[in-house]
């Protein structure tokens, strides 16, 4: 009976730790992946470069959840501040120039929580 609870236990507390390990995407890798971007969205490129749309499809990738997709908005937005001159009409154009389906409206005005 012992050996059993210990065994319960012990797979109760293994699968906690791995879905607790389960960590969204840092805000440093989003920013990396994605600042290839920064010069079609400043307007600098005539279009999206072969890197920024494969830095956001990875992204893209790593969506598991809910809350990870809500995690790389928001640090998408707060990275986007960095940059002076992002056009809000070019950022928009940017998921269907590199054919990725967010399920949203990409603006500097989207609501991550949503």
């Amino acid at each position: 009976m012992k050996n059993t609870f210990s065994m319960v236990f012990l797979l109760s507390f293994l699968l906690f730790l791995a879905s607790t390990s389960e960590a969204t995407v840092p805000c440093g890798t989003v920013d990396m992946k994605a600042a290839a971007c920064v010069g079609y969205a400043t307007g600098k490129e005539p279009k999206p470069s072969p890197a920024c749309c494969s830095g956001l499809q990875q992204l893209a990738g790593t969506v598991k959840t809910v809350d990870d997709k809500k995690n790389i908005c928001r640090c998408l937005k707060n990275g986007v501040k960095a940059f002076a001159g992002v056009q809000d009409r070019l950022l928009s154009q940017i998921p269907t120039a590199c054919n990725i389906k967010v399920g949203f409206p990409v603006s500097l005005n989207t609501n991550c929580e949503m």
